[in-house]
């Protein structure tokens, strides 16, 4: 019975090392586009047979088998009988053990509320045998099923749950030295912390689960473990750290002599680099790109090589590489391929891997079709993928094919059979309640519809494919992470093209219709899904409605401009009215994209004046000029702009118009919104000015990173401290993470000024401030910028960043600026988007203080002190880097 017992144990922890794979080796350009589950949890087995439950037993293994295999369906049957069976012979403790693997089957399947019954229903089993008699095999089973359970919930947006869950389940592991185990949910408790926006614990979270690792012996347990740490890392966006942690474990496997941990470490070693080739093209830096590809089409070969004993490793890696030379218009190399990846899809058993690799490969075969290729190859494959589905019973698999298919014929032209293969999709796809799989068909069935010219029909599709995404909004952080870098392509998009449809509907341009004001609210939610993924968490929590606001203050003017492909619309709400306007810029994208891309390259240059002031011009004839007539005589004074795209990275107030021969600055006080909605606005009329004032004035080398003396921080420091009554300085070696964090938890600042480099970008680890001996990441503001807690409630009114930038060539780079705004928790953020280590600085900042102190409204206070530059200097480097985010009050 000894024997029989480790022998169970031992297929338990083969099972474990299986779904790792499962769920964290899955192809990097896997047609899944929301993981729904990436948790890492496995199925287990029953333990202790008698000689007359061995039968029963047989089922549990075949279960696993069909699991595998993908075979989904099969495994319910097989999991229902055996759990009847143990049932029926008081065998609980195996009963819940069939049960647990019956909440896991479902959880593949989709089925939620199945996975819901059985996973309460065990969880109750297993506390009624735990009260009469608790074991050590006991506890184990129910940690287990905690973890399952834990999976479960956050599949569903339950984070807290989950989380509480699977805290749970670690006492459990603790309690019985489980260190594998243990090192499963800490990821997993990781994962959950970090959907919650609480980074700095899931960061000491993993950071633990290193340390654990670090101390295990060199085995295939720690290079899995290793494995296991550095997908989490790479789906969290931690790239480096994910390429560190994986050579680990590739390194680890070489020395245990273990072909199958090499190749997995291999394979994701290849998807890392390929998530850093879209960082680096999301970022500008092309030539960084075309590095990471050739590391990443290094890996996925060796991955192939080493992995000739474990073929869904190698074909996983196949896969990955042919997209990649896709990808890269490598058609003769991927060429080659094709009759490799060909037989072994061929010779695949029947399974939902078998599906999900026939429509992978069709893909990058589409993107081939006009290199020897054809069309009907690729939907015959297709076709071929959807009856398997079919014959498996698995709705989920089905609609991916099906909608893939439809996809084709799209693509193709033949849109009659397209619109009846993305119906059905969108049939099988809601029958399950797959959003993350609905919101795709229903984009897919408006371009269809558009395309026939039904552009009511489409209108309606795209917007149910937008309150798909906006029911997603927590599952986004769950996104793969190539999705994640593709934001653009695969999400973006659904946005934009749904405004598009929704003006085109448009033709008065004075009204309240409900498509202008629709139009408005997805611009908004796009601005949210974009943060949503910057952070990796949903991080804005809407508080004041801006319309609302705009009732009481009668001088301001919100404008929404919008970039489409073939225009630029802008959309004003005037104060005190229901009336909305709206007018149509005939600017192509591109065109508009490059005149800004230009000016944001010569603004941080002194000399480029003329250049700057006729691009600015260009800019406000398409942007401000049009809506010129709608400010008349209605005494506006002030702007909010809610941005679009590329038109983040500029200050608004360089705008300029010839005619008047004025600076936008010149007419009005300007803000910026990063949606409809902010913290409740609050003058800081009758608010005590006590400023935190901190800065780095010395040259520094912080990671890797050499930062320039900044002259003027100390005269800088001293002009604020001379226009304010109360203040607290942080000077070079003061200013450190630990002090400010002190300082803010001690004493209710209205005002933190911090004078350092910093640094904003739309890659989230390239967004920092500089403190004396570390990079303050805007993922650690949170909790450093919030740290007064319950006992000092008070909100910062005013963060001022001096000496920042955005990061040069990122066209998105002001996504870092909106996620700073946004998690540092303060009403307004007073910003540079350039550095300025100049005189100008410092006397630009005193003047703000004093109008500040003289209780006009932050708009206002940022006017005034840019026109007193201007007076001086009329070059707009030394006035126009500042931008104010957030209440302008």
């Amino acid at each position: 019975m000894k024997k029989l017992k480790h022998l169970l144990l031992s297929f338990l922890t083969a099972f474990l090392c299986i779904l790792l794979s499962v769920f964290d080796n899955s192809p990097i350009f896997s047609i899944t586009a929301f993981a729904t589950s990436k948790i890492l949890s496995s199925p287990i087995v029953a333990t202790k047979p008698t000689v007359n439950q061995t039968q029963i037993f047989s089922l549990v293994q075949q279960s696993q088998a069909l699991y595998e295999g993908g075979e989904f369906t099969e495994a319910v049957q097989l999991l229902k009988k055996a759990a009847d069976e143990f049932k029926a012979t008081n065998n609980v403790l195996n009963e819940a053990i069939a049960l647990t693997n019956l909440s896991l089957v479902y959880q593949q399947l989709g089925q939620w509320q199945q996975a819901n019954e059985v996973i309460s229903q065990t969880i109750q089993l297993l506390q009624s045998l735990k009260d009469s008699d608790s074991s050590q095999e006991q506890s184990q089973v129910f940690a287990r099923a905690l973890d399952v359970r834990g999976g479960l919930e956050l599949a569903q947006g339950q984070t807290e749950a989950a989380l509480s869950t699977w805290q749970s389940a670690a006492k459990i592991y603790q309690h019985l030295d489980d260190i594998s185990a243990l090192i499963r949910n800490h990821i997993n408790q990781a994962q959950a912390m970090q959907a919650m926006g609480n980074y700095l614990q899931a960061d000491k979270t993993l950071t633990s689960v290193r340390e654990i690792l670090q101390k295990q012996p060199e085995s295939p347990l720690k290079a899995t473990g290793l494995y296991s740490l550095g997908n989490i890392l790479r789906s969290l966006g931690y790239l480096n750290d994910s390429h560190k942690i994986l050579e680990e474990s590739y390194s680890v496997a070489v020395q245990v002599g273990s072909a199958i941990a090499q190749s997995n470490a291999l394979l994701s070693l290849g998807n890392t680099a390929r998530a850093q080739t879209s960082a680096q093209l999301s970022l500008g830096n092309s030539s960084n790109a075309k590095d990471y590809t050739k590391t990443a089409i290094q890996y996925y070969q060796q991955a192939a090589l080493i992995a000739s004993a474990t073929p869904t490793v190698r074909l996983q890696a196949q896969l990955n590489l042919l997209r990649l030379l896709v990808e890269q218009e490598e058609f003769s190399t991927a060429k080659a391929l094709l009759p490799q990846i060909q037989s072994q899809i061929d010779n695949l058993p029947p399974s939902r891997t078998a599906v999900n690799y026939r429509i992978n490969f069709a893909q990058s075969l589409s993107k081939m079709k006009q290199n020897s290729v054809e069309p009907k190859d690729v939907a015959k494959m297709l076709a071929q993928a959807v009856q398997v589905a079919k014959s498996l019973k698995d709705q989920r698999t089905e609609s991916y094919a099906l909608g893939t298919l439809g996809e084709l014929y799209e693509q193709t032209g033949q849109l009659s059979d397209a619109k009846g293969l993305t119906q059905q999709a969108l049939v099988e796809a809601e029958s399950i309640d797959a959003q993350d799989i609905a919101y795709q068909w229903h984009w897919q069935m408006g371009r269809i519809l558009q395309k026939q010219s039904n552009i009511p029909a489409a209108t309606q599709a795209y917007n149910r494919a937008y309150n798909a995404l906006k029911s997603l909004r927590n599952d986004l952080v769950a996104i793969n992470p190539d999705v994640q870098f593709s934001f653009r392509e695969s999400i973006e998009p659904v946005y934009r093209q749904y405004v598009d449809l929704l003006l085109q509907l448009q033709e008065n341009p004075i009204q309240k219709p409900d498509n202008l004001v629709q139009a408005r609210q997805v611009i908004e939610s796009l601005q949210l899904a974009e943060l949503d993924n910057f952070f990796r968490s949903p991080c804005l929590v809407p508080r004041v409605d801006l319309d609302q606001l705009l009732e009481k203050e009668i001088s301001t003017a919100v404008i929404y401009p919008i970039i489409l492909d073939n225009r630029l619309e802008i959309i004003t709400r005037l104060p005190g009215q229901d009336t909305i306007y709206r007018k149509t810029t005939k600017v192509p994208k591109d065109i508009l994209e490059k005149a800004v891309e230009q000016l944001q390259k010569d603004l941080p240059v002194a000399s480029r004046e003329p250049d700057v002031k006729q691009l600015s011009q260009q800019l406000y004839d398409w942007l401000i000029k049009p809506i010129e007539s709608d400010f008349a005589n209605k005494g506006i004074t002030s702007l909010v702009f809610v941005l679009d795209g590329s038109l983040r990275n500029i200050p608004m107030a360089i705008l300029y118009d010839q005619q008047q021969q004025k600076y936008l600055i010149e007419k009005y006080a300007i803000s910026l919104m990063p949606g409809l909605q902010l913290l409740a606005p609050k003058s800081l009329n009758n608010v005590r000015l006590n400023v935190l004032i901190a800065g780095v004035e010395q040259e520094r080398f912080i990671e890797g990173k050499s930062f320039s003396e900044l002259s003027n921080v100390t005269q800088e420091l001293k002009q604020v401290q001379s226009s304010v009554k109360s203040s607290k300085e942080l000077l070079n070696q003061e200013f450190t993470k630990a002090n400010l964090q002190n300082q803010i938890q001690s004493t209710p600042f209205s005002v933190v000024h911090l004078a350092t480099h910093g640094q904003f970008s739309s890659d989230i680890e390239q967004t920092y401030i500089l403190t004396w001996d570390s990079l303050l990441k805007v993922r650690e503001l949170d909790s450093l910028l919030r740290a007064r807690g319950e006992s000092r409630p008070e909100t910062i009114e005013l963060l001022v960043l001096s000496a920042c930038k955005t990061a040069t060539g990122d066209k998105r780079a002001a996504l870092g600026l909106a996620g700073v705004a946004v998690r540092a928790g303060a009403r307004s953020t007073l910003a540079t988007l350039w550095t300025i280590d100049d005189e100008s600085t410092s006397e630009f900042m005193g003047e703000l203080y004093r109008q500040l102190d003289a209780g006009v409204t932050k708009a206002q206070a940022l006017q005034r002190a840019q026109l007193a530059i201007l007076a001086k200097e009329n070059r707009p480097y030394f006035w126009a880097p500042y931008v104010l985010l957030g209440n302008w009050l």
